[in-house]
């Protein structure tokens, strides 16, 4: 029989805590429904976390924290035009793989009160961010787009209606439409060889 570790109850626990803040919203979520949820006593959730507060924020971690290191890596590219790529493709990554945390995030206040406990505000992280695809010194106009192009791939990325879409698919047309939207060059077509013999199929390259 298999032992399940600490770190195994963990994840299970902010597993269950998302889908129950997914339901519910933060608010309406509470520790004991949680336990009940897992399956265990309140004084085992209390081992891993003393408050709710404490569960949304590591709910939201793993998505900032892989965030703030594709930003760095953004800013590492040599090129205007590989930031803003790198910065783009690294943010829609994002949202495709957190879907049901994005979609909490469009929509629950709980969430961006623990990212502002997490970071130094959700403002100075959309101002980074912005600044990697119009640069710091944006005019107005360049800023607003950035803020439309980041706010609506979050939103169509989240939104129940794209639940069941492949991964794949999403991720290419939020690429696409924050290109367009950031006046990026269209995406050249290149050719793969297949592994197995057959006919080449055509994918998606960045021109800088």
């Amino acid at each position: 029989m298999t032992v399940e570790t600490a770190e195994d109850t963990r994840s299970r626990l902010l597993a269950t805590a998302l889908t129950l803040f997914s339901t519910h919203g933060v608010g309406g979520t509470s520790l004991q429904m949680i336990a009940d949820e897992l399956g265990v006593t309140k004084a085992a959730v209390y081992y891993h976390f003393k408050t709710k507060d404490q569960i949304t924020e590591a709910v939201a971690a793993p998505a900032l924290q892989e965030l703030i290191e594709r930003m760095a890596e953004a800013g590492a590219q040599r090129t205007r035009g590989a930031q803003i790529d790198h910065a783009l493709s690294g943010f829609v990554d994002i949202v495709v793989r957190y879907r049901s945390l994005i979609a909490l995030f469009n929509s629950d206040p709980g969430i961006m009160r623990a990212i502002d406990r997490s970071l130094d505000g959700v403002e100075n992280l959309a101002a980074r961010m912005r600044a990697l695809l119009v640069g710091p010194d944006a005019e107005l106009a360049a800023a607003l787009t950035a803020n439309v192009t980041l706010a609506g791939i979050a939103l169509a990325g989240g939104a129940p209606e794209q639940a069941d879409l492949d991964d794949d698919v999403l991720r290419e047309h939020l690429i696409d439409i924050g290109r367009r939207l950031l006046g990026r060059p269209k995406r050249r077509a290149r050719s793969v060889a297949p592994r197995d013999g057959g006919q080449p199929s055509r994918a998606a390259d960045t021109t800088t």
